[in-house]
C-alpha cells in the first residue's frame, strides 16, 4: 500500500510539474523554452562534429569558447543576470555540445560507415548557434524565478524528459542534454545543487 501511495503522490507531482513545463506555456514559470533551446544546441553538435571529423580542426576551440563566455558575461547585467552565473551556464552547453562530438567520433572511428558522407559549413553553423546563444541568454533571464523555486529541480527534470522525448534523442544526447541542463536551477542560486 506504501509503494501506491508514493506512485500516487510522484505521479501527481509530475503531472503538476507538467503543466509548468509543457510546451504551450509562455509565462516565466515554465522551464519549457530554455530546456528546449538547450536541446536545439545538443542537436547541432552532429553538425558541428560533421564538420570538423576528418581535419585538423579540434573538439576543443578555447578561443571560440572564450569569445562566448565573454559575450555572455557582457550581456548579463543588462538582462538583470548575475555573469558568472550566465558563464557558468553557457558553460554546460559547450561541454555537454563536446561531449556529444567526442561521442560521436568515437562512433564513427569504430563504425567508419557510418561517419558523415559531406561536411556541412562551420561558418554556416556557428550563426545558428550564436542565435541559440541568445535565446538561451534571454530565457536564462526570463526564467530567473523559475530557476530560484524549490520547485525547479523537478520542473528541469520533467522539461528535460519532454525535450529528450520531442527530440528523439539517442543515449548520447540525452546525457548531454543532462550536462546542458545540469545547472539550470543553480545557475540563480550560486553554486547550490
Amino acid at each position: 500500500m506504501r509503494l501506491r501511495s508514493w506512485l500516487v503522490t510522484v505521479t501527481a507531482v509530475l503531472a503538476g510539474s507538467l503543466l509548468f513545463a509543457a510546451p504551450a506555456s509562455a509565462s516565466g514559470t515554465s522551464l519549457w523554452r530554455l530546456t528546449d533551446l538547450a536541446a536545439q544546441r545538443v542537436a547541432i553538435a552532429d553538425q558541428v562534429a560533421a564538420a570538423k571529423y576528418g581535419t585538423p580542426s579540434p573538439i576543443d576551440d578555447p578561443v571560440r569558447e572564450q569569445q562566448i563566455y565573454d559575450s555572455v558575461a557582457a550581456r548579463a547585467p543588462g538582462l538583470g543576470l548575475d555573469p558568472a552565473d550566465a558563464v557558468r551556464f553557457f558553460r554546460a552547453q559547450i561541454e555537454a555540445n563536446k561531449l556529444v562530438q567526442h561521442g560521436l567520433y568515437a562512433r564513427w572511428d569504430a563504425h567508419p560507415a557510418q561517419a558523415p558522407a559531406t561536411r556541412p559549413d562551420l561558418g554556416q553553423i556557428r550563426p545558428v548557434i550564436d542565435g541559440l546563444n541568445t535565446g538561451l541568454l534571454t530565457e536564462l533571464a526570463a526564467t530567473t524565478a523559475a530557476r530560484a523555486a524549490r520547485s525547479c529541480p523537478i520542473r528541469q527534470l520533467v522539461a528535460a524528459g519532454i525535450a529528450d522525448g520531442f527530440h528523439r534523442f539517442d543515449a548520447l544526447h540525452a546525457h548531454a542534454l543532462a550536462e546542458a541542463t545540469s545547472v539550470t536551477c543553480s545557475a540563480h542560486q550560486g553554486h547550490a545543487g
